[in-house]
C-alpha cells in the first residue's frame, strides 16, 4: 500500500516568511554538498543510507504525486518529499539555502532559464552523474547545460474550457473575447515567473498583439498566480475558460467536464532540473535526478507534457524540440517593462 502523499504547495506569505526567518537566522558553512566519490552503485548505496530526498518543483501537483509513487517503488529505502511552488518562490528559497549553507531541498525543477544563466558559475547546482544522462536516447548534448542543468521535460500550455458550461469550446485565443465569457475567463499573472512573460509574448506574436490583451482585459478576466490554480478553478467551475492552461489530463480522467487545445500556434517551456549544491542528501539527489530522466521517471511525469525520451505514452511533444525562452522580454529591463505594461492593462 502506498503511503500518504505529502506533496505540499508553497503559496502564502506566512509560509515564505517562515522560510525566510528560519534560513536567514542560520549561520553555518557554505561548503558545497557533493555525492561520494566512487561507482554509481556506491552512490546508490549512500543514497539508501541517507534515506530521504526533497524536490522543489514547479511541475503540477498530480505529476509530482505520480513521480513520488514511481520513485519510491524503484527506491523503497528513499523517502521522497515534494514541495511545489512557482519559480519566484522556489528560487528565492534556493538562493537563501545556498547563501546560508543550510539546505532543505536536494533537487529543483524550474523553467527560469535566466536564473540558470546567472547561477551557471556558482555552486548552487552541482554536476549530475547518473547513467541515465548518458543514455543515447536522452540526447545529452541537447539536454544538459554546463554539466549541471538537465532537461527534465516541457510544459505545453494552451486554452481550456468547461465543456458543461461552454460546450462550443475554445479553438483560438480570440474565442476568449466572446461577451458570453465576461468575468468567466481565467488568466495567469506574469509576475510569478519569466516563463509566463514568454507565453504572453507568444500570444501577442500570434494572436493580435497588444490589442488582443486590451480586448481581453475588457472581458474582466480573473487572475491566478500560476497555471495550476487556474486549472483547478476551471475544473471546479469557478471559471468557464482559461488562457495559459495545461492539458488537465488528471482532471479529465477524474470526470471533470474540461477540455483543452494547444491552439493553432503551439507554445511550450522547458523544465530544467538541478541537484542543489546545498543539498542535505547529495547522494539521494543524484539518484532522484537520474531517475527523473529514465524511462520509468519520464512515464510518471510526461503524459500531457513534453518528454525527454522518445515513445513515452501520453507525451505531447519532444522536450528537446521546445525552444528556449525569449530572454529579450523575460529578463532585466525588458521583463520589468512587460510586467508594468501588463499590470496597466489588467489591473
Amino acid at each position: 500500500m502506498w503511503k500518504t502523499l505529502r506533496t505540499r504547495v508553497l503559496g502564502t506569505a506566512a509560509i515564505l516568511g517562515a522560510i525566510t526567518l528560519t534560513l536567514a537566522g542560520c549561520g553555518g558553512s557554505t561548503a558545497v554538498s557533493r555525492p561520494v566519490s566512487g561507482s554509481w552503485d556506491e552512490v546508490v548505496a549512500a543514497a539508501n543510507e541517507e534515506g530521504s530526498v526533497t524536490i522543489y518543483s514547479t511541475q503540477a501537483q498530480p505529476v509530482l504525486a505520480d513521480l513520488e509513487r514511481a520513485f519510491e517503488k524503484a527506491y523503497p529505502r528513499i523517502d521522497l518529499t515534494v514541495v511545489r511552488g512557482v519559480d519566484s518562490d522556489l528560487l528565492f528559497r534556493v538562493d537563501i539555502e545556498a547563501r546560508t549553507g543550510k539546505g532543505a531541498g536536494d533537487v529543483a525543477v524550474i523553467t527560469d532559464t535566466a536564473w540558470m544563466q546567472a547561477a551557471a558559475d556558482t555552486d548552487k547546482a552541482v554536476q549530475v552523474i547518473g547513467p541515465a544522462f548518458d543514455a543515447p536516447e536522452y540526447r545529452r548534448a541537447d539536454s544538459v547545460v554546463g554539466g549541471k542543468f538537465f532537461l527534465e521535460g516541457a510544459v505545453v500550455l494552451g486554452f481550456g474550457w468547461n465543456t458543461a458550461a461552454y460546450p462550443k469550446g475554445i479553438r483560438t485565443a480570440q474565442d476568449l473575447l466572446d461577451p458570453a465569457l465576461k468575468g468567466k475567463v481565467g488568466i495567469v499573472t506574469p509576475a510569478t515567473s519569466p516563463t509566463y512573460i514568454d507565453y504572453y509574448d507568444h500570444i501577442e506574436e500570434h494572436y493580435g498583439g497588444h490589442e488582443f490583451l486590451e480586448k481581453l482585459a475588457q472581458n474582466s478576466p480573473r487572475i491566478y498566480p500560476s497555471s495550476q490554480p487556474l486549472g483547478q478553478a476551471l475544473a471546479s467551475g469557478e471559471i468557464v475558460a482559461a488562457l495559459m492552461c495545461n492539458p488537465m489530463l488528471p482532471e479529465k480522467a477524474a470526470g471533470a467536464p474540461v477540455d483543452w487545445t494547444a491552439g493553432p500556434a503551439v507554445w511550450g517551456a522547458r523544465w530544467y532540473g538541478l541537484a542543489l549544491g546545498s543539498a542535505p542528501h547529495p547522494n539521494a539527489a543524484q539518484v532522484l535526478a537520474d531517475f527523473m530522466v529514465s524511462r520509468p521517471g519520464q512515464q510518471a511525469t510526461s503524459p500531457g507534457y513534453g518528454s525527454v525520451l522518445p515513445d513515452i505514452e501520453g507525451a505531447l511533444a519532444v522536450a528537446q524540440d521546445i525552444p528556449d525562452q525569449n530572454l529579450e522580454v523575460t529578463v532585466g529591463e525588458g521583463a520589468e517593462k512587460y510586467r508594468n505594461d501588463w499590470e496597466n492593462i489588467f489591473q
